[in-house]
């Protein structure tokens, strides 16, 4: 009995359950475009925002500021060349240690909030 019930089903034209999958697409099509609009002002709008802010920064760099590296380096700006793609960066000023890095290893200048780390007495202080 069952085996007759299978074949009823397999029998039967599938035209009507193709105009509701038809239908489906076309509901989901604004939720994925939502998506899309929440991903975009969510992550590569700001992302876009950094970048541009990041590259203003690095391109500004000049002499006798200071920086600190994505590897934690503190150092003062000795050298720079707008068309070269590394710059001369003093670590020791009394015995005249100075290093060359890339312009992408610049995290920030030092002092600016975004890039300072927050230690246990600026948190103290706060509270």
């Amino acid at each position: 009995m069952d085996l007759l019930f299978f074949m009823q089903d397999a029998a039967q034209p599938a035209g009507g359950s193709q105009g509701a999958g038809g239908g489906n697409f076309l509901t989901m099509l604004p939720m994925f475009a939502m998506m899309f609009l929440v991903m975009y002002f969510l992550v590569m709008r700001p992302q876009s925002k950094q970048r541009k802010e990041r590259e203003a920064m690095i391109s500004a760099l000049k002499k006798n500021d200071h920086v600190i590296t994505n590897t934690g380096i503190y150092g003062i700006v000795k050298q720079v060349k707008p068309e070269d793609a590394y710059l001369t960066l003093c670590i020791d000023e009394r015995n005249d240690v100075c290093i060359r890095v890339s312009k992408a290893s610049i995290a920030g200048l030092e002092g600016d909030p975004k890039v300072e780390p927050k230690t246990e007495a600026t948190t103290e202080k706060k509270s």
